[in-house]
């Protein structure tokens, strides 16, 4: 790389290489965004696609000036959903109910398959080490 002789010429290097990043992340996160929409019907968006695909700099520059408001909102509106869905499956698979597991480790020491200490463990675990 006999182009790259000075430190300058790293700089601009790696200045224009974090540009082109840069920018193929917006263009990626405006065709998420097209697709998230529903307010856009299919024409739409395949006229949003085709000026993208032929005229991506000034395309980007007019979806974001157009639509950035909504953008950001639907954004917001999904981690919103994100969050519910996650905590509704946190709360699904965690120890939601201490009686139960209480009740399944009586069952299995009833059965020998674990002994006293064993179950006072797991019940201790089951209540949260409470007691």
């Amino acid at each position: 790389m006999y182009f790259l002789n000075s430190v300058w010429d790293w700089f601009w290097f790696c200045f224009w290489i974090f540009a082109y990043v840069a920018y193929l992340f917006a263009l990626i996160y405006i065709l998420i965004d097209i697709f998230r929409d529903h307010s856009l019907n299919g024409w739409l968006k395949a006229v949003w696609v085709l000026f993208l695909v032929f005229v991506p700099f000034v395309t980007a520059l007019v979806y974001l000036i157009a639509r950035g408001k909504g953008m950001a909102e639907r954004s917001a509106r999904k981690q919103v959903e994100y969050q519910e869905y996650s905590e509704e499956e946190i709360r699904a698979t965690s120890f939601a109910n201490p009686a139960s597991e209480i009740e399944k480790a009586q069952s299995l020491r009833e059965q020998g398959l674990i002994t006293d200490g064993e179950f006072e463990a797991l019940k201790n675990k089951a209540l949260g080490g409470k007691y």
